[in-house]
């Protein structure tokens, strides 16, 4: 069958290369139509209560992460033509499209009681627009006095002032946030100019913003850099343009064939997926080389061009389709997690892994067989002296100290157990974004002066419409306590909820006085109520606190990205204080009844960050595991051995623990970014077992060879392409390095790390474990008589099938 095969790709060799031009033409046309994702990731599934927490505070009081911060010393803004600077970029700022408002201490609004209408209004500060120096200190008497706005607008501990702006939901998930956030840098480069003041930018959407831009940029990068990369490497080992020129072109198919791919399933460019068209390049090339050594072997030994080629695709077409398969295993384990981003990222990167596959075996030969016969300049990669040397010593070591071998690789394994049980699963919010970056140094400047920048919210459901208010308005004294407990705790910001605002109103109702900043009694939260019209809530900036039943309230406070282990702590400490806090009833000294207690939950783009770490790390903890069954089930349909499943297996899963080992040592967290490693890196490692085997099976099972002499032969001829990929799988994938992310810098250097000893481990430990049956196995005749040559030695024979 695999002899018909061959043939037949040579016989319409033509038919076949226009087929798969017009295929790529048609995917080229898809792949132009191919967007960025701008929404925020969904780590958590639908079903999940974190995430239907989460989905609940959104329908009841927005999305939160809308706000982006601008920050500067406040004392800069104390002389006039500073203070009007800042005004001017706040009102340039607002007259953008898709910006919902704006705050600073030049756009403050105070609460004013008017008593011949018997309402409170909220209105622009009178004295905002100064005109004099006298009349802005007067203004930053009257700001200061307004403690409703202090630790939020203004901090005068740390003297830091900054800009809130908040983005329209719309916007705030589509293309229009780059544009809207390029415009207000703009802006706030004028007033840099203008004023020589430093600023300061963070919040949600300008790193959402940053980070996107990053991938957008790293994609283009990383594709060049990849075809780059993979070029030289060819020409350095071929010598000869022809293989580098019609390789690449093999490579550019399965990139454009991903990139259509994309687009048809409806998918979009996110991050993950941003980086399998690199990939594909990296993991695509080793398919060419192993098919053009094979061919270039033939030809050095007097065959001529189409029978070499014939006999290139006969023998290398199994190991490159069951390699392929585990490559692809690697990444479709992934589809089996409930998460939509990894989810695409397996099932694009699987299904172009053996379409870059079938384009290779297809037209390698095809385009070959047009061109001129390969001359002896262009094989002496075959006879490299320093290779064949090196090789031949990996053969006499495999023969003569397997002892050796045996006892370095268990040294080896225990050091590197103890450095697994090191490792830690922690993560931050942005912690792939190198320290030294501006986005890290504003976001600490925030944490710094305000306690932190990213949303943390805690609900509070009161069962029963308008409960806020009900029973003497206890809800409101309870959050009072709670944001007081909050305040306890150095990674948040100032909280802020209702009861702001209606100390807010009990400051303007005692005429401003800031000491009346503050919850009042009973009797006077009824008389402040009398004031407050219904009917207008809705447009007080204040009623994004409550829903419109009065059922549900909100406390919002920021928490500083102080990584995924101490927000878990936060969370478990605070989730039992608060309960206690609202649902204890401190003057009969016992709990309220069920139907009195309030239904406290915390929540926010913080808390889904942390549950969604920690559903990615187990759930691709698991998909490793998933990976290594699948292979060893494949390896099964290969061999009839449970030994040799066993035997085939053991050099992959020795890279991943020393790989993991290494972790623990160097302090590499065990996060999504670092996990992909291992299923992507074992199905990838996998190949090279698979590339030694079959031509071990070939050569005892067609050239009657003895075990020693066929593990020999092997790694002499196997051996050259194994280290022609394993130093492109080296190179491709440490480019990854070169990242702006941490994330994808890790996964580039571990994979890469990973691969090169994995490919030592089966030239070195796979041959040696084979060799060691020799012992009870010492000629062929033997092997046969006890009826175990297709057992315990090889793969069943395939080829002439």
């Amino acid at each position: 069958m695999i002899k018909r095969l061959a043939y037949l790709i040579l016989k319409f060799r033509l038919a076949l290369i226009i087929g798969i031009l017009l295929i790529t033409a048609l995917m080229g046309f898809f792949a132009s139509k191919i967007e960025i994702t701008y929404n925020f990731a969904r780590l958590l599934p639908d079903n999940d209560s974190t995430s239907m927490d989460y989905d609940l505070f959104k329908q009841k009081f927005g999305q939160d992460g809308t706000v982006l911060v601008i920050g500067v010393e406040k004392s800069q803004l104390k002389t006039i033509k500073n203070y009007q600077e800042w005004a001017k970029l706040g009102n340039n700022i607002k007259q953008l499209q898709g910006i919902k408002g704006v705050v600073s201490i030049a756009r403050l609004n105070e609460l004013l009681l008017n008593d011949s209408l018997g309402k409170f209004e909220f209105t622009p500060i009178k004295e905002s627009n100064p005109k004099t120096q006298e009349e802005l200190d007067e203004l930053m008497v009257k700001i200061n006095s307004l403690k409703f706005y202090e630790g939020i607008v203004h901090n005068e501990k740390t003297n830091a002032s900054l800009m809130a702006v908040t983005f329209n939901e719309k916007e705030l998930n589509s293309k229009r946030r780059l544009e809207i956030v390029d415009n207000i840098k703009i802006e706030i480069k004028k007033f840099n100019h203008a004023t020589q003041i430093e600023t300061h930018q963070s919040g949600l959407p300008f790193i959402r913003t940053t980070v996107m831009r990053k991938i957008r940029n790293e994609t283009t990068f990383f594709l060049g850099v990849a075809l780059l990369v993979t070029a030289l490497l060819l020409l350095a080992f071929f010598r000869s343009l022809y293989p580098v020129l019609f390789s690449l072109l093999v490579i550019i198919c399965g990139v454009v064939t991903t990139l259509g791919t994309i687009v048809l399933c409806g998918y979009k460019l996110s991050v993950l997926s941003g980086l399998i068209p690199p990939l594909i390049i990296v993991i695509g090339v080793p398919n060419c080389i192993l098919i053009l050594n094979k061919f270039h072997t033939e030809i050095a030994e007097g065959k001529t061009k189409i029978k070499a080629l014939h006999l290139a695709v006969q023998r290398s077409i199994v190991s490159l389709f069951f390699a392929n398969i585990t490559t692809s295993i690697g990444f479709a384990v992934f589809c089996a997690i409930d998460n939509q981003i990894l989810f695409e990222f397996g099932l694009v990167a699987s299904i172009n892994v053996l379409a870059t596959f079938l384009y290779s075996i297809i037209l390698v030969p095809a385009i070959f067989s047009y061109l001129p016969t390969p001359k002896a300049r262009h094989l002496k990669h075959l006879d490299g002296r320093r290779l064949t040397a090196i090789l031949d010593k990996v053969a006499v070591i495999t023969q003569e100290h397997r002892k050796a071998i045996y006892f370095t690789v268990i040294g080896i394994c225990i050091v590197s157990l103890i450095g697994l049980l090191k490792i830690r699963a922690f993560g931050y919010v942005v912690d792939d974004i190198p320290k030294s970056d501006v986005l890290i140094t504003d976001l600490k400047y925030f944490e710094k002066n305000y306690g932190g920048v990213l949303p943390f919210e805690i609900t509070i459901d009161t069962k029963k419409e308008k409960g806020v208010f009900a029973n003497s308005a206890r809800c409101l004294y309870r959050i009072n306590r709670a944001q007081k407990l909050i305040a306890q705790y150095p990674e948040f910001s100032r909280p802020l909820s209702i009861v702001d605002g209606v100390k807010f109103l009990y400051q303007s109702y005692k005429g401003g006085d800031k000491k009346y900043y503050k919850l009042p009694p009973v009797t006077e939260l009824k008389n402040i109520a009398e004031y407050v019209k219904q009917e207008k809530e809705k447009k007080n900036q204040l009623a994004t606190f409550i829903d419109s039943t009065q059922q549900f309230t909100r406390i919002s406070v920021q928490i500083a990205d102080c990584g995924s282990t101490r927000v878990k702590e936060l969370v478990k400490e605070l989730k039992p204080r608060l309960d206690s806090v609202f649902n204890y009833n401190d003057d009969e000294n016992k709990w309220f009844s069920t139907e009195e207690q309030y239904n406290v939950k915390i929540t926010g783009n913080s808390i889904v960050f942390l549950k969604g770490n920690e559903f990615l790390v187990n759930n691709l903890i698991e998909s490793v595991v998933l990976a290594i069954v699948l292979i060893a089930l494949l390896m099964l349909t290969l061999f009839t051995s449970f030994r040799m499943i066993l035997i085939s297996t053991i050099p992959s899963l020795v890279a991943l623990l020393i790989t993991a080992g290494l972790m623990g040592y160097l302090g590499i967290p065990l996060k999504p970014s670092t996990i992909l490693v291992f299923s992507i890196a074992f199905g990838i490692s996998s190949d090279g077992t698979l590339y030694f085997l079959t031509k071990y099976r070939h050569e005892i099972k067609k050239n009657k060879l003895s075990i020693g002499n066929a593990v020999r032969l092997t790694i002499s001829e196997t051996g050259i392409s194994m280290v022609y990929t394993a130093i492109v799988l080296f190179f491709g994938f440490g480019m990854f390095s070169l990242s702006g992310f941490g994330g994808t810098q890790a996964l580039g250097v571990l994979i890469s790390f990973t691969l090169i000893v994995a490919y030592c481990a089966n030239l070195i430990l796979l041959p040696a474990f084979l060799l060691s049956l020799e012992k009870k196995l010492t000629d062929k005749e033997f092997i046969q008589s006890k009826g175990i040559i297709d057992n315990d030695l090889m793969l069943e024979d395939k080829d002439d099938e």
